[in-house]
């Protein structure tokens, strides 16, 4: 999943609240084919005009005609894996970072502090997490390939010994400096985006403060959070997943990912895959905030009205 600062991690005290890793890794289990059908779509039609599939849906049901319902778990091994280093790193960082950053008195930090902080987390998780996520793309976009070009990764941990006895051990954070920057960009746009979104819903008098403003204000943050981030998330893919030809990679470097992606596929191709993208991040956003305005009114409730 797309990296958030948790924001709505927290209890009624102010304190972040690590949510049992057990319970991401158990949520992975339903959103791998999602990741699946993302990255296929992200690496459809590279350098040409013409698509591999036309919408999720044909490419859903492409991948299940040519490899069956074991196909669309492919890579689940890794996407578990990237779940218990990524979450563990994130939460662990902010949770460290948020009580340091207390104040003496028990104040916790603002709500810009507290966006720094999640960033901050976001972005070094994202990093402990990039060998995972090298060896998700890359077995989640081998069954897309004719058989004599296939890597056929066994598992994860197949896939990581491989990755650094053929490629070296630095290939395991290829792609990191795009990574770390989707979670970056995904908190920023995130907070700033449901804050926006929900003033202006109140404002319109059409709304209250109330779990349906928090809902409505949650899927216009996941839409936006969506759009702002698959170009970054594109040039991740394709870098993770590149291979070197004539013993040069096929992308210099982020940049050279979105001018290429651009002039051979159109401009819009830097949203491929934006539904099943946005069918992972949108419930989490909606959960998050949903969360955390609960847990904001049962502090002021609590602790605040006397």
């Amino acid at each position: 999943m797309a990296a958030t600062a948790s924001p709505g991690a927290s209890g009624m005290d102010g304190k972040p609240r690590t949510s049992p890793k057990s319970v991401k890794m158990g949520a992975t289990v339903f959103v791998q084919p999602l990741d699946l059908v993302k990255n296929r779509m992200q690496l459809s039609g590279e350098g040409a005009k013409t698509r591999e599939y036309k919408t999720s849906f044909h490419a859903l049901t492409s991948i299940l005609r040519a490899e069956g319902l074991r196909g669309i778990y492919t890579g689940l091994s890794a996407g578990l894996l990237r779940q218990a280093t990524y979450t563990t790193t994130r939460l662990g960082i902010y949770t460290v970072l948020f009580e340091r950053l207390t104040g003496t008195d028990g104040t916790p930090p603002g709500f810009l502090l507290k966006a720094v902080i999640g960033m901050t987390a976001g972005a070094t998780g994202a990093f402990v997490g990039t060998p995972a996520e090298v060896a998700l793309i890359r077995m989640t976009a081998d069954g897309r390939l004719p058989v004599d070009q296939r890597r056929g990764y066994k598992n994860v941990f197949n896939a990581l010994f491989r990755i650094v006895q053929e490629e070296g051990v630095l290939t395991l954070w290829r792609g990191c400096i795009p990574t770390m920057a989707r979670a970056v960009v995904v908190n920023a746009a995130q907070l700033a985006s449901y804050s926006q979104s929900k003033q202006f819903l109140l404002d319109s008098g059409y709304f209250s403060d109330n779990i349906l403003c928090h809902f409505c204000a949650s899927m216009i943050s996941g839409l936006v959070t969506t759009a702002a981030s698959m170009p970054v998330d594109i040039v991740k893919t394709r870098i993770q997943n590149m291979r070197m030809i004539d013993g040069k990679p096929e992308y210099k470097n982020g940049l050279d990912v979105l001018v290429k992606v651009v002039r051979y596929e159109g401009f819009f191709s830097l949203w491929k895959g934006f539904t099943p993208y946005y069918a992972r991040l949108g419930p989490h956003t909606v959960l998050t905030f949903i969360f955390l305005e609960q847990m904001n009114k049962a502090y002021k409730r609590l602790f605040l009205s006397g």
